[in-house]
């Protein structure tokens, strides 16, 4: 028997107001193990016309992201991150960078702009500046919000068309799964964000509802 899928108690709303993120990282089992079912997942759960739903569910997890942030004591910023050797700050910068990179390359293949000559290339292991403050991190957010709602009006319409680019980890994946993709990553750093918070012995962290 298979065993049942996590349910963490920081979830929370995110269950309701980000279903097919959450689907989505609950099959691939929190990191690239599952990314097969993953991607099976996805397939089903994008389609044609849906990347403007798929941003509100972005926003949701950005909600999310936030209130965890703003939760965190400074001091916790420059524990360990829960990747590579990276302290929480620059773990929080990756994440953010993630929001912004992967939708607007695909943004490029749905445009039809993606470039014949030194295409975009993932490189997954670059952490942020370990020194960022709370401030430094809400500003890298933000940028990351504006970026995806970009991207996502250039990807509606063009959610199943392939695109070109390559994750050394992923594979190739259609331009709305890309969408879809960056807030599974953003949960994988969630999570680790939240175990962060309890060893420090802050209280849970509660998004506020998206607009």
């Amino acid at each position: 028997m298979a065993p049942a899928p996590r349910s963490p108690a920081w979830l929370g709303s995110l269950a309701d107001d980000a279903p097919d993120v959450v689907a989505v990282w609950l099959v691939m089992d929190g990191d690239f193990t599952g990314l097969i079912a993953a991607r099976r997942e996805m397939r089903r759960r994008v389609a044609q016309g849906s990347a403007a739903a798929i941003l509100a569910q972005q926003e949701a997890v950005a909600g999310a992201l936030e209130a965890v942030l703003r939760a965190m004591p400074e001091p916790a910023l420059r524990a360990p991150g829960g990747e590579e050797e990276w302290n929480v700050a620059q773990a929080f910068a990756h994440t953010t960078a993630a929001r912004r990179f992967l939708p607007a390359w695909a943004a490029l293949a749905a445009a039809g702009e993606w470039p014949a000559e030194q295409p975009p290339v993932v490189t997954p292991s670059i952490p942020g500046p370990p020194e960022a403050s709370v401030e430094d991190l809400l500003l890298l957010l933000e940028k990351s919000r504006r970026s995806q709602e970009r991207s996502a009006q250039r990807i509606a319409g063009h959610e199943t068309e392939r695109c070109p680019l390559d994750h050394p980890l992923v594979g190739h994946l259609r331009c709305g799964d890309w969408l879809l993709f960056a807030g599974v990553h953003d949960l994988m750093h969630l999570e680790q964000l939240h175990r962060t918070l309890a060893a420090f012995g802050a209280a849970p962290a509660s998004a506020a509802p998206p607009d």
